[in-house]
């Protein structure tokens, strides 16, 4: 089995979203020890946003007359596309900026949402092609959004990427969330325990 971690925070040591994404990820290999594990640390070398010389290489494949920058995007974005299509299980860390994921999880996605690669457009519309692996997302959340209607309209983090994800054709997606950290250190200890409570039980045998 092969994981992919995705870690989104610039936070370092004092993200949650790490320490959720690392506890996901060991309870996998506690079940299966002999998985592979990738980690891509979007906050040590995170894609540039695309711009409009980045959008006709890596969104419109228009290959002549490249600049070494663009062939440099270009690698970059098919070694991206590449590890994510390879992997069995891909651990996502997403917190919740500003009601919707950090930018630099959002430019990760821009570059694997790769026309003819993890996706395809058909006269009946858009089929994915990412299909068949398992997707953990490690949700944060200074406040709390699931319990009302009100507040879960702020959401756009969880819903964008099950939009996204399901786009790409993966359906198969669970998503553990730790909510209220910026609530006080009593809101956050309740929420971080509910949250490893989960991942415990992940602890488990899952197939390839």
């Amino acid at each position: 089995m092969k994981i992919l971690r995705i870690d989104s925070s610039p936070l370092g040591d004092a993200s949650v979203s790490r320490q959720l994404t690392a506890s996901i990820v060991a309870a996998l290999r506690q079940g299966t020890p002999d998985a592979e594990v990738s980690v891509r640390d979007l906050t040590v070398a995170p894609p540039d946003h695309l711009t409009g010389e980045l959008m006709q290489v890596v969104k419109f494949r228009n290959l002549e007359g490249l600049t070494a920058r663009q062939q440099e995007e270009l690698a970059l974005t098919d070694a991206l596309v590449d590890e994510f299509l390879a992997a069995d299980v891909v651990v996502i860390g997403a917190p919740m900026y500003n009601f919707t994921v950090p930018t630099q999880l959002k430019a990760w996605i821009d570059r694997i949402a790769q026309a003819g690669r993890t996706f395809r457009y058909t006269e009946t519309g858009p089929v994915g092609l990412a299909g068949g692996k398992k997707v953990y997302i490690a949700s944060t959340r200074g406040g709390v959004y699931s319990t009302n209607a009100a507040m879960s309209a702020l959401d756009h983090q969880e819903a964008f990427l099950r939009t996204v994800l399901g786009f790409l054709g993966v359906t198969d997606v669970t998503v553990i969330r730790a909510e209220g950290v910026g609530m006080g250190p009593d809101a956050r200890a309740k929420a971080l325990a509910a949250a490893q409570q989960e991942i415990d039980a992940l602890a488990t045998p899952v197939a390839a």
